[in-house]
């Protein structure tokens, strides 16, 4: 009797946070499938109750609500989608978060909430149609880099608040 075998092509991406191992991510090529798992067994594990959430490229029109309930998450992919408006307030209950992505979407605004999160270090959204800058952006002191290239940001807001993101680097 003769077996087949099927070689199938996977990715495997290990995502570091502050050193430790956020995330396993395997994708699928062939079917394009996303399986994400946090480590928590190893030393080289995340802190126990942290998550990395992958998002990414899902076609989603709408900022799935599920994502709320994990309030432990350190990093939000919400990239390559057709996500339109603005992320909701609730946004600010992510209080964990270190780095968010909504870059390549639809998006017009950020809301002002954003500037609660206060252990954000890297906000990514690149490639929308951002015009205007909550004041409120000036709050992320632990902020390392603002990704707003792509958009048509105004530079009267950008003005109010590069002084206070003087330690940031801010791609336009």
């Amino acid at each position: 009797m003769m077996s087949k075998r099927f070689v199938v092509p996977l990715a495997v991406i290990v995502v570091f946070t502050a050193g430790f191992v956020a995330a396993i991510i395997l994708r699928n090529n062939s079917t394009n499938k996303q399986t994400t798992s946090t480590s928590q067994a190893s030393p080289l594990s995340q802190p126990s109750g942290s998550a990395s959430l992958d998002y990414s490229g899902r076609g989603l029109a709408a900022f799935p609500k599920e994502v709320l309930k994990h309030t432990d998450a350190v990093s939000l992919n919400l990239s390559n989608n057709n996500l339109t408006g603005a992320l909701p307030g609730e946004i600010r209950h992510l209080s964990n978060l270190e780095q968010l992505d909504v870059s390549n979407n639809k998006m017009t605004s950020i809301p002002a909430e954003i500037g609660q999160l206060k252990h954000l270090k890297v906000l990514n959204y690149a490639n929308n149609k951002i015009t205007g800058l909550p004041l409120e952006l000036g709050k992320l002191t632990q902020l390392q880099v603002l990704d707003l290239s792509g958009n048509n940001v105004s530079q009267h807001d950008l003005s109010l608040i590069r002084p206070k993101l003087q330690n940031t680097e801010i791609k336009l």
